[in-house]
This record gives C-alpha cells, structure tokens and sequence, in this order.
C-alpha cells in the first residue's frame, strides 16, 4: 500500500552530495522562503521572539531540545519556525471547504496537500450517505462521544491514544478521564519511539529517563551522540555541539550515515561567525556501523577499557564499581569472552577505529552518551541503551556533573505525557496516590500500548478510538493494517489542529474536534492560562501562546478533554469545569499526585522552571539492588542474508513527523523527491542500478509475509554496505505490525530486511 505525502511532483527530483556547515545561511534561507510562503513574513518573525523565552513566551512545539539557560534571545531553529508557521498559517479548513470535498475525494490528495489546506475552524462529523465531513455543534459532538463510551459493555473497548503536543495539565487530566471510565489503554507516540529507553533505564538506573541537562552538556569533555541526526530532529544541539568542540572536549558521532550535524555548522545566532561564513567542527570522530550494529560496538569500547584497566587501573573506576553496581564481574566476562572477531562482524566497524573511540572515552574525565531512535527501533534496543549504561558505569560517569546518559527525545513534551500518566502499564505507586487524591478506582490491569491497539481495532475487540493530537493512521507501522484496523471502528475521534489523514481513515462514525495551538491565546474564565511543558532533560516550564486564536469556535485540549469526561461521566464527582475555569487547579490535584510536582505552581513559575528530581543522579538507585545494574545480555546475532538489505526508516529534514513541508531534503542533498532510497554504491553495482534508477522495495517480516512499495527511486550514498534508507511515513508500510521488539513492543523500524529489484 503505497502512501502518498509527495508536496509537489511537477519538478525533476535532483541529487548533489550536501558539503555545506549545517544551520548558517542555508537555514536562514530555508525560513525566509517558507515564511514568505506561509504569508507569515510578520507574525513569523514576532513569534520567533517569542518562542522558547520565559516572560510571556510559548515553547516551541516542535523538539524537546531544553531551553538555553543563558537568557539567549533568540533560542529558534529553522524546523521550530517551520513549525510555528505551519500552524499560524491563514489557511482556513472550514464547513465551506468540506462541502466542496467529498472523503474519497481527500482520500487521493497528498498528504503535504491536506495539511496545507491550513487550520480547522470547528467541530465536524462524518456523514456517511453524503461522504462528507459536515458541522456538528461542541455539545452535540460531546454528547455522541459521551453516548458512545457509556453504551460500551466493556471499558476497554476503547483507546485512548496520545502524540507528544498535549501539555501536562491536557495529560493529567486525559489519563485521569481513561481511568475514571476503566481503562488503561492509553497507547501513545513512546510505544513507537523510546519505549525501550525507558524501560532500559528503568531497569538499570531505576529512572525511565536520562540523569544529565544542559549545563552538563556545557560542562562534559567527551561526548557520544548513537543514532542521531541532530541538525534535522533536535536542531537546538547544533549549539551545544559547537560550544562544546571550542572549548575542546571530544566529540564521537555514532550514525550509518554521516549526517550533517556530524561534520560543521554555523550557529544563526553567532552573527560574526554568519557574517564571515566561519564555520565551527561539530565532530572528532564519525564511526559509521552497520545498522543495528550499535550494541555490538558500545560492547568493543568497554571491551578495550577493560583491556586498558590491566595495565592502567585508572581506566575504571574501582570505587565507584564497588559502592554503587552491581553485576559487574558478570559483564567483565561476558566482554571478556566476547572476541574482536565477532565485535567488528557485529558492528561493521574496524577494531582500530573503535580503540579509537574507547581512547576518547578513556582520557575524558566526564562523559556524556546520547542516543535517539537509531538505537531503540531494533529487536535489541532495550540491551543496546542497557549496554551504553554499563560503558557509563565502567568509569563512574553518574552522579557527577558532566556526565550521564541522555536519551533525546523527539517531540517538545512526549516525556511529560509519561510523566504525568500517559502510561498503558502505570506502576502501582502511581495508581494508589491517583485514587487517593482524586477519589476514583482506576484499574490496574495493564492496558494496550500502540500495536496491541491496533491489532485489537482490526479484531473488533477496540470499538473506540480517540486520537489527542498526530496523525495516527500515518505515524503507524503496517499501513494498509492499520487503515483497515481504524476503519472497524464504531467511531474514531480526532483532537486537531490541522486536516490529516487520520481524518480520511476513520470508523464508520467519526468526529474532528479543533483545538488551539500551542501559539494562540488561552482564555477562560479566571482568564489567560499557561500549560506546562516537560524537556528532554527534565525541566518543566510555562507556555502561554500569544497569538489570537484561528477561529473563535477552537477549544483548548482541557476544555475538549472536560466537555468528552463530563459527558461520558454524568455523575463523575471530578471537578472537571472548575479545572478548565483555571489550570491552576489542574497543577494544584497534580502536585498531590506527581512525584517530584510538590508545590508545582510556585516552582513553575520561577525563572526557567524547574527540574524534575532524578534519584539516579544523585546515586539513589530504585533498583531491586538498590545499585546500578550492570547487564550481561549476550551480543545479538545479526542475520544478513544473500540479496537482503537492511532498511532504515527516518525523516527527511524538510519534515516534522508526519507533517511534509516540501519534498526537499537538504541536508542529504536531495530536491523534489521523497519516495526514494538510500544505498551502498557498491550494492547498485550487484543489482545493475544506477542513480535515479526505480526500483521495487519488498520487505520480509518474521512470519514469511511480504510487502511492498513500487517505483522508488534510487540514490548512491555513503552508507555501510548491506545497508539503506528512506523516508518515513511512506515506507511504515514495509514494518510489519508483528514486526516488533519483544524487548520492549516497539516496531522495529529502523531494521527491517528488503529487497530491493529493477522496477519493471
């Protein structure tokens, strides 16, 4: 099933190798046409002053990249301006529009086409003997939802489905509804991403999250950045990279394809430096595994610590060992029983230059190991960030500043979803002070996390479907199953800002309820409010929009998630309209139930907020041990078979997400063209293909199925042999909806096995 997102297919798709510093004047370009197409050359720059700042300030609603702690005023990058751009748009999508376009008609447009129709106006319903989406009034779309849950014989016959835009106060009061109606299913956009973060964090350190923030990035002399191309998904690190190669610490990036933030970059806000076109290095050293090789190769560096440790005790850090892990003389043998043989077949990667990396590691006193979805979306991403704590703990790099693991999270507050409550197996603890505070028996059996929602959709056992925020039907793996699964629904409910397919891929009732966006003004009745916003490093602060709202009929995500409880939960004693009143009362109920919120709408207004405690960072470890684990998980074996690749999916950096601003990929030197794929020059030569050859894709899934994507262009590329790449959401179709992780139940989408043939 072939998915269409292309932004324009009239012009010629064009490919020349990208050798330019990252950020500088290209970005600076890039924004300047897209606000200038945006019809945004005023409001946009205005919103830039005010993006990411305290004092009246929205965050950015595009990566959790922490806000500069510096008082930097102008803390944007060119993706976050997109991005705000994209939803301050003048387009309208309104009651006009939908009577013009029949579903099936939408049905065939392009993805890029359906987003930049521009902002919903008001709550719509589908009808089904017209085919046409038409107005339904705030109470009357509350009331069929209401009607719809109530009228369930089983509480779990719905899902509640959450991306990562809702602020905290939206979440807490999102999952309290779930649970109040009996439900765990509460899926969300970390199944599909750092769930194996998570729970190998949680496992190891006793904390699902990384220990580190900014100032540690500020402060470390080595850093290890695994699977991550940072000028596209979080482009704010671009600086922090740069500061960190001036002051001299050592960076490694760890990638099959040497991204461009992996090379040079020019800082936007440097003006001297944009003026005199000086760019800074932003690494020492680029190691290129083959995909899925990471854990293998993490393992050579501690392996050459340890060897380093028989003739330099200092390598390690004896003491810390002692007081404060355990489990450690099990994984001296299992890396001393691990031979360099099998450590390079693993990763790809030459013993000498991963001797070159543990060098690195060795000589700094404080290191830092980041990591993204080029680590966790394998079958073995819950030992692969299990591996990289063990290297951390081989010489102390915890509990100190300057040192730590710190996952990167992709979207602005998917962590704080989690945090407060987004969570389909919620630890028990959690459950107790919920019920406690707020006077209800949630359940406490585990729920469905994404792909068990969607495969209990395609079986009829999920009847309901709520979507707060995404667009669901295309972040999803196995396209064609997951549009098949929605499509048995009795009613799918879409909270949104903006037209998408997951409004064309609907039950057989369906509902669109517009919100405000994280720019525009929130007015209730004790007035303007602020939500609260969760970084990827743990700092939690305001976001007040400042933007008058696109339509006067939009709601703010509280008021839609209120008006859906108060009527699915008639006699509910939750103060569900006195909380929309005032958010302040949303923070106060969290502050009783959240670990770490105590007092949280003083601590939230300080300057910058403030950061989550982290026990692990302070060597208190909530671990059956009490210490830091060590895990002696065996290598896993990598399967390369005759004539199979294996396939990577990731963004293009003309992307958010799902969200396609144009069919250009900069950074990778590619125009007009995102059905495409990335390989080894070497493996075109065995196939006979040369550039912009099209191509046939077929995965093959665990199970023996097969599926496939048809007339793919391809592009040579620097990438490992055995190796390739392209775009995501377009090739979710080749992940299989079996085609998960049972480490951690996450589509394995950056390693699927394809072939790949000659288009006839």
């Amino acid at each position: 099933m072939a998915v269409n997102t292309r932004a324009d297919r009239a012009d010629e798709p064009e490919f020349h190798p990208y050798d330019h510093p990252a950020a500088g004047w290209g970005a600076a370009e890039s924004v300047t046409r897209f606000l200038l197409r945006e019809g945004e050359p005023i409001a946009g720059p205005h919103a830039i002053m005010k993006m990411n700042h305290e004092n009246g300030g929205f965050d950015c609603p595009g990566c959790a990249w922490p806000d500069d702690r510096k008082g930097l005023r102008l803390d944007i990058c060119e993706n976050g301006i997109k991005h705000v751009a994209w939803e301050m748009t003048h387009k309208r999508v309104d009651r006009d529009f939908f009577a013009a376009h029949t579903v099936s008609e939408l049905s065939g447009w392009s993805d890029f086409d359906l987003e930049d129709q521009g902002r919903l106006t008001e709550p719509m319903s589908y009808d089904p003997g017209t085919d046409h989406y038409v107005p339904i009034g705030w109470a009357e779309a509350f009331e069929l939802i209401g009607h719809t849950l109530r009228e369930l014989d089983d509480p779990g016959a719905a899902a509640y489905y959450t991306s990562g835009r809702l602020g905290n106060e939206a979440t807490f009061l999102y999952q309290l509804m779930a649970r109040e109606l009996g439900t765990n299913n509460l899926p969300d956009c970390s199944n599909m991403c750092h769930e194996a973060s998570g729970r190998a964090l949680q496992a190891a350190l006793g904390t699902g999250k990384g220990t580190v923030d900014l100032v540690d990035w500020e402060a470390t002399d080595a850093l290890f950045i695994f699977g991550v191309n940072a000028a596209s998904n979080a482009p704010r690190m671009l600086t922090s990279l740069v500061e960190a190669h001036r002051r001299g610490a050592q960076i490694v990036h760890v990638n099959p394809l040497v991204e461009a933030a992996a090379r040079r970059a020019i800082i936007p806000h440097d003006f001297t430096r944009m003026a005199t076109f000086h760019a800074t290095a932003t690494s020492s050293l680029n190691l290129q595994p083959h995909i899925g090789g990471d854990m293998a190769l993490v393992r050579g560096i501690a392996k050459a610590v340890l060897e380093e440790a028989e003739s330099n005790p200092k390598a390690v850090d004896a003491e810390f060992i002692a007081r404060h892990t355990a489990g450690f003389e099990d994984y001296r043998t299992v890396c001393t029983n691990t031979e360099w043989g099998e450590i390079e077949q693993q990763s790809g990667v030459s013993e000498a230059d991963i001797r070159r990396a543990a060098r690195i590691y060795c000589d700094a006193d404080r290191s830092i190991i980041s990591w993204c979805l080029g680590v966790t979306q394998h079958e073995h991403g819950v030992d692969t960030v299990r591996e990289i704590v063990n290297l951390l703990l081989l010489r102390g790099n915890l509990g100190r500043e300057g040192a730590g693991p710190s996952p990167v999270r992709g979207h602005s507050n998917v962590q704080g979803n989690r945090t407060c409550g987004i969570d389909h197996r919620p630890a028990p603890e959690f459950l107790d002070r919920l019920a406690r505070v707020c006077d209800i028996d949630p359940p406490r059996a585990h729920g469905l996390d994404t792909v068990g929602t969607i495969d209990a959709m395609h079986a009829g056992t999920v009847r309901v479907f709520l979507g707060m925020g995404g667009n669901f039907a295309l972040a999803a793996p196995d396209t064609g199953y997951t549009f098949e699964a929605l499509r048995t629904c009795d009613l799918t409910v879409q909270v949104s800002t903006k037209l998408n397919r997951s409004h064309l891929v609907h039950g057989r009732r369906a509902v669109i309820l517009p919100c405000l966006g994280r720019t525009e003004r929130d007015e209730q009745r004790s007035g303007l409010q602020q939500c609260s916003v969760e970084d990827s490093m743990s700092m939690v602060h305001l976001s007040k929009g400042m933007k008058k709202p696109a339509s006067r009929h939009l709601l703010s995500e509280p008021a839609i998630i209120a008006g859906v409880a108060r009527a699915a939960l008639p006699h509910s004693t939750t103060p569900w309209e006195r909380y929309v009143e005032d958010y302040d009362r949303i923070r106060d109920t969290m502050a009783q139930v959240l670990d770490g919120f105590e007092d949280f709408n003083r601590r939230v207004r300080l300057p910058l907020g403030f950061r989550i405690r982290q026990p692990a960072r302070e060597l208190v470890f909530r671990t059956p041990s009490g210490r830091a684990e060590f895990s002696a998980a065996p290598l896993p074996v990598i399967d390369r078979e005759p004539g199979t690749l294996t396939l990577a999916t990731m963004r293009s950096h003309d992307q958010w997400n799902t969200t396609i601003y144009s069919d250009d990929d900069r950074y990778r030197g590619v125009r007009n063209l995102r059905t495409l794929i990335f390989m080894n020059a070497g493996d075109m030569r065995e196939r006979g293909l040369s550039q912009f050859d099209r191509v046939d894709i077929t995965s093959i899934a665990r199970d023996g199925s097969t599926r496939s994507v048809r007339d793919y262009t391809v592009i040579p590329y620097d990438i490992p042999p055995g190796c390739a790449a392209g775009y995501m959401p377009e090739l979710n179709v080749l992940c299989a909806i079996g085609d998960v992780s049972t480490q951690s139940d996450q589509p394995i989408m950056k390693n699927l096995k394809v072939t790949v043939r000659r288009h006839d």
